[in-house]
């Protein structure tokens, strides 16, 4: 069993705290990020042996919502589980934390790997959206899952001119716009944003701050990994088609469009004649 390990840190003046080898012990990686009231268990699990058949990495991530998070116990005889369809928060969600993990991995790679992240409990105060950002990464960090990271990342918002970081949902009503920076610690690897009307130097000099507040972040999950990280294994890599690779250099470029771009062309040019 994994040694039970307590890590802390103040972020954006509210207290962050990350335990380690309490639960998931069967999982690659796991750890229980709490920020504010609000937690998240992040578990990463790869399967040991190579999916064939396929020509993509083959990561899923999953964020779930539980009713229980809010303190909600469903007890309705027409509600027969806590579970079903994600919403499509927690379905943009999840996009949000595959489009900042994915890019690290190695596209070769076809071992299964999936990540999970929990909301186990909600404040109201604190959105766990940005628990899970910080400890998805953090659970590939301190896995033997081979990932090049530390990610990080934070919400930006501007309330009454001033800038806040990981806002509550409070102070995000009243804010300018709400912006969400990922990235590590030399480059911005994804932003998501949303805006009334802002200068584009407002918005520019938001995304930088947000670059700048979460390189503690970064610094944090490197210094988790060092103490608690495992070995990283070592995987058998996908190779190219070397077949399709060398047709592609050779091949000529044809001198007609494919027949489905013609089709297309003939059904445009027929609508547009219906339309005069």
């Amino acid at each position: 069993m994994a040694e039970f390990k307590t890590y802390s840190m103040d972020f954006a003046s509210k207290p962050l705290k990350v335990e380690l080898g309490r639960m998931g012990g069967q999982a690659n990686g796991v750890c229980l990020v709490q920020y504010g009231d609000t937690s998240v268990l992040v578990n990463v699990t790869m399967s040991p042996n190579v999916r064939t058949g396929i020509d993509y990495m083959p990561l899923t991530l999953e964020y779930e919502e539980k009713y229980y998070a809010a303190g909600k116990i469903k007890s309705s005889k027409w509600v027969k589980r806590d579970g079903g369809r994600p919403s499509e928060e927690a379905i943009l969600t999840g996009r949000l934390i595959d489009r900042s993990v994915r890019p690290r991995f190695n596209n070769l790679i076809r071992n299964e790997i999936q990540l999970v992240t929990t909301v186990l409990a909600f404040d109201g105060v604190n959105d766990p959206d940005m628990v899970a950002l910080f400890g998805a990464p953090l659970a590939l960090m301190i896995s033997d899952i081979p990932w090049d990271g530390p990610v990080a990342g934070v919400r930006i918002g501007r309330v009454e001119g001033k800038l806040v970081f990981n806002p509550t949902y409070a102070e995000r009503l009243k804010s300018d716009f709400d912006i969400v920076v990922a990235g590590t610690a030399g480059r911005i690897n994804m932003i998501e944003a949303g805006a009334n009307i802002v200068p584009e130097k407002d918005m520019a000099d938001a995304i930088e701050a947000g670059f700048n507040a979460f390189q503690p972040l970064i610094e944090f999950q490197k210094k988790i990994a060092s103490e608690a990280g495992k070995e990283k294994k070592q995987l058998m890599l996908s190779g190219h088609d070397e077949a399709l690779w060398r047709w592609s250099k050779v091949s000529p470029i044809p001198s007609s469009p494919p027949r489905c771009i013609r089709r297309a062309r003939a059904r445009l040019n027929s609508t547009r004649a219906w339309a005069k």
